[in-house]
Parts: structure tokens; sequence; C-alpha cells
């Protein structure tokens, strides 16, 4: 799936729902999903990390969604195939 078909669904999915929740409710499902997923890491358990990464992405798209941002492009502007920080590929920062 490409991320324009992964928004779109999650625009036909939940928008009407979104718009009803808003921004900032829907903001807070993701900090809370972020919380699961920090769980499951902490748990070191696979398969929770593997659910609560769809979860964020999920919302991500929610949120995209609701600003009518594009994920995709904002993805390539901000890495524009290569870190954004340094300029290299592979990144060459040091934390």
């Amino acid at each position: 799936m490409e991320i324009a078909e992964f928004q779109k669904l999650m625009h036909d999915l939940y928008a009407h729902n979104d718009r009803r929740r808003g921004a900032t409710a829907t903001m807070l499902w993701l900090v809370e999903e972020v919380g699961e997923l920090a769980e499951a890491v902490r748990r070191d358990d696979i398969d929770g990390v593997k659910e609560e990464i769809a979860d964020c992405f999920a919302w991500v798209g929610a949120l995209a969604n609701l600003y009518d941002i594009d994920l995709e492009t904002a993805f390539l502007a901000k890495y524009p195939d290569m870190c954004p920080t340094c300029g290299e590929k592979p990144c060459i920062c040091t934390d």
C-alpha cells in the first residue's frame, strides 16, 4: 500500500469521526497510542509493538487529513533522501 492509499483509507473510514472529534482530541488519541507503544517496547512485546505502531500511524493519518496535509509530500519535504540535519545518506549525526 502506498502512503496516499493509506491516507485515503483513513479518510474514507474515519474522516467523519475525526471532524466531529476535532484536532485536539485526535492529537490526544495519538498521544495515548504512543504511550501504549512505549509500554509494548518496554515489555519487549513484538506483537504489541506491531499493533501500536499501526495505531500510531493511523492517528497520524487522521491528523494529516484534518489539516488537509498530504503525508507523502510533507514527509519528502522534511526527509528529501538524506538526513535533514547533516545532509548525508546515511546519517552521520552523533545522536
